[in-house]
Order: structure tokens, then sequence, then C-alpha cells
């Protein structure tokens, strides 16, 4: 696996110093950009230490004098003002989380060394939140289309699911049909550099969580020569298909599950003394709703999708397994308020509707981005393998795409290895029992840039830095603040 021990210049990637934030633009302005590379946002005290602007980008890349659409970011700077490094962008993955809310929490979300040096940016990417916003469907729909049932088992419900994937679709298409064709990540990525420039610095520096990890390595895949100290968390395989992504991710939650229910066994905790004893009780419980929906909060029955996303959200963090042992025991007891809390938390629902578009945003970019399943015969003809797969998860994983099948946009791309050829080194970082993001798919992207070094988390949870192992964070944080890769792959 290739790699370097540091940036060729052995100091900052390329980035200002000083006790101002330089005013871009910085580096190269692809022809036809420079009124968006030498705009001068307004930035506007947000918070404390914070500011928060506004960016305009085009709206058609190929059409730079067209219409534009806004990016809203956040800066927290950098509390060492003369010894700052530069600006460092995070996106905390989705595709459709907020970015700008990410910054927010940058205290808990980033080592206190890396906010002594660095400005930090989180924007919300086109599509996103507070950006110009993809729009589809008001609250009662989308609770319709989320709480629909992910593994039919009849024409009837098949005919259902594929109705409730029609109205996200139309609902897209009618609320947002010129922005659709422009959400995918390519263009998203093509908004960073816009961003990089505008703040003054040469190159990017840059942490990416979970689908981050996608964003920043087609960054880096468009922009190799921009590239700066860039990490990628809990990653994504650009060279796997949809298919293979679903499998895999279907048999990472499998992981995440066993994880759990060993050491709930250990434990001796209320579902069984036995790892085989804890999955039959969670298997038993999502079975059966699927017949017999729970009760939930007295307007929303608890189905049995619900149900699923209410076990797989604890599988994120090892510090939610005491709640998802609580929610399990109450659901075969009959009561599914617990499991509802859960599946609100994963989807940020609240009592007065979603906190934001992120449910419809990860269908807006995904589909777009890749082939998917393109018809209801095409997902009858997987599902035996989906299964084989993993019979607890498979079928939710490859029905749910099938929102893919009926949209209005077709894929700008295909699944390729991402190599980034003369790249500054690339850090990713993959956890062995990541539930969302296999482990595997770390080893891959690692492999695949040509600059890339891996380091891998022995854990549990989502994603590896800040995660509790100072061997990771201390590895991330050296690259970060000196430049300094590790100059193999290593293991903590």
């Amino acid at each position: 696996m290739a790699s370097r021990a540091q940036d060729a210049d052995g100091g900052p990637s390329g980035s200002s110093t000083g006790g101002s934030t330089p005013k871009g633009p910085a580096g190269p302005i692809p022809a036809g950009l420079e009124q968006f590379y030498n705009q001068q946002p307004t930035w506007e005290r947000c918070g404390s230490n914070q500011q928060c602007a506004t960016i305009k980008v085009p709206l058609d890349y190929s059409k730079p004098a067209g219409k534009t659409i806004e990016l809203r970011a956040r800066k927290v700077l950098a509390r060492d003002r003369v010894g700052r490094i530069g600006t460092l962008f995070i996106n905390p993955g989705g595709p459709g989380g907020s970015g700008v809310e990410f910054a927010a929490s940058a205290g808990f979300v980033l080592g206190s060394s890396l906010l002594r040096k660095f400005d930090v940016i989180g924007w919300d990417p086109r599509g996103v939140g507070q950006s110009t916003p993809v729009k589809c469907l008001d609250t009662e729909q989308l609770d319709k289309f989320i709480a629909a049932d992910g593994s039919p088992d009849n024409e009837a419900e098949i005919t259902e699911l594929n109705d409730e994937a029609k109205t996200l679709a139309d609902g897209c298409e009618q609320r947002s049909g010129e922005l659709l064709p422009h959400v995918g990540t390519k263009d998203a990525a093509r908004d960073i550099d816009v961003l990089r420039g505008i703040v003054g610095d040469a190159q990017l520096n840059y942490l990416g969580m979970s689908y981050g990890t996608f964003l920043g390595a087609t960054y880096a895949e468009l922009f190799p020569k921009n590239v700066g100290r860039v990490v990628l968390d809990g990653a994504v395989d650009p060279a796997k298909s949809s298919e293979e992504n679903n499998i895999a991710q279907a048999k990472g939650f499998d992981t995440a599950l066993d994880a759990f229910a060993e050491d709930c066994a250990q434990r001796q905790c209320r579902l069984g003394s036995s790892k085989d004893e804890v999955l039959a009780k969670v298997d038993k419980l999502i079975n059966d709703s699927d017949a017999t929906p729970l009760p939930g909060d007295g307007d929303r029955k608890v189905t049995q999708a619900i149900v699923v996303l209410g076990v797989i959200y604890p599988l994120y963090s090892q510090e939610l397994w005491p709640r998802l042992e609580d929610a399990v025991v109450d659901g075969l007891d009959g009561k599914g308020a617990r499991l509802l809390a859960l599946a609100d938390q994963y989807t940020e629902r609240t009592s007065s509707g979603y906190e934001n578009n992120q449910n419809e945003v990860i269908y807006a970019v995904n589909c777009v981005d890749r082939p998917d399943i393109t018809s209801v015969a095409q997902a009858k003809s997987q599902e035996a393998k989906y299964k084989a797969a993993s019979p607890r998860f498979g079928s939710f994983l490859l029905w749910g795409s099938l929102a893919c099948a009926n949209w209005p946009v077709k894929p700008e791309d295909k699944p390729h290895a991402i190599k980034a050829a003369g790249a500054k080194p690339i850090v990713v970082v993959g956890t062995t029992r990541d539930p969302a993001t296999p482990y595997d798919w770390a080893v891959g992207l690692a492999g695949e840039l040509e600059s890339g070094v891996l380091i891998t988390r022995d854990g549990d949870g989502h994603t590896g830095y800040k995660a509790g192992n100072p061997c990771v964070d201390g590895a991330v944080e050296t690259y970060l603040l000196q430049g300094l890769a590790p100059t193999a792959d290593i293991k903590c």
C-alpha cells in the first residue's frame, strides 16, 4: 500500500500563518469561475468565537455565468491567532449531514490542539439544510415513507413500498427539479475548492467522516495538486457498486449487533446470558413487528421499519448500547416508545417535525452519484443474494434503494477506484467493527489512493477519531498539525 512520510516541504500544507484570516483567493482558479473564487463573504458573529457567512457558487459548473445557489458556512476561529496554521474544513457525512451544525460542535468533535491552530469551517453542502436545500415531502409524507414496510413479503406490500418511493421521487422533482441534477458529490467537491480559495489556503486541509470520506476522495481526484492534509475517517470505497455497498453495510450491521449481543450476554443482561439468546430476542422483535406494529407516541405506530432503525442507530456508538437493551426489552413487552425515540434520533425527528432535510438529501445525492436498482423486477432478482448475505438486514438495504428506481435524474458517474495521483499523503481511518462503513472499505480506499496510508482502530462504533483511542487521535492530530503522516499503515 502506497504511503509517504510527510508533506514534501515538511511544513504547513500551503496554508498561510498569521494573526488574521487571509483574504482569498489562493491557488489556481479554474477558468470562468473567477467571480466565485474572488468573492469576499461577510463573516458575521453567530456564537462564541464563531462566524457565519453565505457563499455563492454556480448551480451548474458547466454554465458558470448562469444561475447561482448559496452555501451556508460556520467558522470557529483558531484560538492561537498568531500561530494559526490555516483552515481545517470538516464534514460529518450523510450525505445530508449539516456541516454548519458539525462546526457548532467543534469543541466536542475535535481535539483542543486542532482548535488552537486551525480556523475550523463546516458548511452545509449544496442541497443540505441552510444552503440552497432539496425539498421533497412534508412531515406527514416523510413519516409514512420512513415507516413503510422495508422487507415486503408479497406483491401488495411491494406495490405499497414502490408507491411511497414514487411519492418521494415525485416530490423532489416537483419542489427541487432544477437543483436535483446538480447535488452530486462531484459538484459538492467543486464547491469545496471555491471555499478553499476564498479563505486563502493554497491547499485544502480536511477531515471528512463517513460519506465525507467519499466527498474528500472525490475532491482529491478532481484537485490532486490542491490536497494538503486530508484525513478520511469511516471510509467509503468508491470502487464498490451500490449492490456491493448495500450488502457490505447489511453485514456491517450484523457484525456490530453481534458485538452488542456478546457484550450484553457477558454482563448477563436482561436479554440473555448467551450471544445467541440475545440475538434471538432481537430477531423475534423485528419479525413480530412485521405483522403487529407496536404502539409508539400515541399518533405514530412502531412498524417493523421503525424497529429496525431503532436497533441500527445505537450500533453507531457503544455508549448507546444500554438504550438498545432497554428498547428491545420494552419492545418484547409490547411497548414501542423507546424504539421510536431511537429511530427519531436517527432520522432527527422532533415533536414538531424533522429538524433538517437529511432523509431526502441522502436519496438526492446517492441516486445521482451511482447507478442503483432500476426497477422492482431487478430488486426481486437480487433479493435472494441480499438475504443470503444478511437474513436480518439484507432486505431492508435492498428495498431501501427503490427510490432510485423512480428517480427523475440519471446517475452521473460509475464506481471506480480513486487514485488521486500526485496528491500529498491522504490518511484513511477504519474501525474493525464499524456498522455503517465496514472496515474493508477503508482498506480498499487506502489501497486505491496513490498516497493512501491506513490507520486501523480495533473497536466498535462508527468512525475512529475521538472515539477514545489515543493511538488514533495522536496519529490524526500529528498529521493535521505537523504534516507528518504515518510512514506505513498502523494498527491501534
